[in-house]
């Protein structure tokens, strides 16, 4: 256990972490235990635990994750009891959960008593159903970005945050990155210094470099309309090359004009964004696995220089090419 920060006391704060039937088991156990080593840490320095938490489901009981353990878990509480936090999971049965209509109504009117909301990866799915969500921004798992924005038009989503704050609304993108945000919380109410603790105790980053851009490229583009696969093999073969808006029209054997309209259509990027993508993640292997200088690296993939290259990666991961290699290098 690191050694305990001294800070001043703060009064208990209630969290309640909402579960139902095929959770996803880090969604809840991940941002519980960063509150249970907050406190942890807190009765190491002599002071009162600063949380006290519990996960709630609808008619309480025994409630199976998608892993397949089991979560004690209590009744809904009474909508007037005291509230500091309420935190939403996700998992594979967020649909029925948001399909629900009294779990609904619960989480809407529940939200309204709570200090702040958060949701972790498609929890938030079931929070948009209550219109909290509505004309703000909001972040979930990079897979569903898309289908959380169509089916909840007024949501402002955002792919690439690990997680997002609007006022008192907290949503986090995929499953570790519940953990990214409770340590948010952590900070928010009791300090960095207490924090940072946590975070090094857990052996986790308390801000993590980059964002969920750094998940493939190459897998988000097919996961995408595949009507330009072959393209795509193509262009991933020949990153050093040139792949002006010109030449993968003529690749994909379209004009220019009908060619990005129809690209940007189908993949959600522009040609020249998803050639930056497939770029940089073909760098971010050479950097991770190869002793390649920079330099070659970035004329390897295209780039034509180090700068050029360097701005992307901050665009996309928010880190540098030498901080990259510095934390990923093997």
């Amino acid at each position: 256990m690191p050694k305990s920060p001294r800070f001043t006391p703060n009064p208990v704060r209630h969290i309640e972490v909402l579960a139902y039937p095929s959770v996803q088991l880090l969604d809840v156990a991940g941002p519980l235990q960063v509150f249970a080593s907050a406190n942890d840490i807190v009765a190491e320095a002599g002071a009162a635990p600063p949380y006290a938490f519990r996960v709630v489901a609808r008619g309480g009981g025994s409630v199976s994750t998608s892993a397949g353990l089991g979560l004690v878990t209590s009744p809904l509480p009474r909508l007037g009891t005291h509230l500091d936090t309420l935190m939403i999971s996700g998992g594979p049965g967020v649909e029925a959960a948001a399909a629900d209509e009294r779990l609904v109504n619960w989480v809407r009117r529940r939200a309204r008593t709570a200090r702040r909301i958060g949701s972790v990866c498609t929890g938030a799915f079931l929070l948009a159903a209550t219109g909290v969500l509505n004309g703000r921004r909001a972040a979930t798992h990079w897979s569903v970005c898309a289908e959380l924005a169509r089916r909840f038009p007024k949501v402002r989503v955002e792919s690439d945050p690990i997680f997002v704050r609007d006022g008192p609304v907290w949503t986090s993108a995929g499953v570790t990155a519940g953990i990214d945000l409770a340590l948010a919380l952590v900070e928010q109410d009791l300090g960095r210094t207490v924090a940072l603790a946590v975070a090094h105790y857990l052996v986790v980053f308390l801000k993590r470099p980059g964002g969920q851009a750094q998940f493939s490229a190459t897998l988000s583009l097919q996961a995408a309309e595949d009507s330009f696969g072959v393209l795509h093999d193509w262009v991933g073969r020949n990153l050093a090359g040139d792949l002006s808006l010109p030449v993968l029209a003529r690749q994909a054997g379209m004009s220019e004009r009908s060619f990005s309209r129809h690209y940007a259509q189908a993949i959600g990027l522009t040609p020249a964004r998803a050639v930056e993508r497939l770029r940089v993640e073909a760098a971010r292997r050479l950097l991770s696995e190869s002793r390649l200088p920079i330099k070659r690296i970035s004329q390897r993939c295209g780039f034509g220089s180090e700068e050029t290259m360097r701005r992307s990666f901050l665009r996309l991961l928010a880190a540098t090419p030498q901080d990259y290699r510095q934390r990923f290098s093997s």
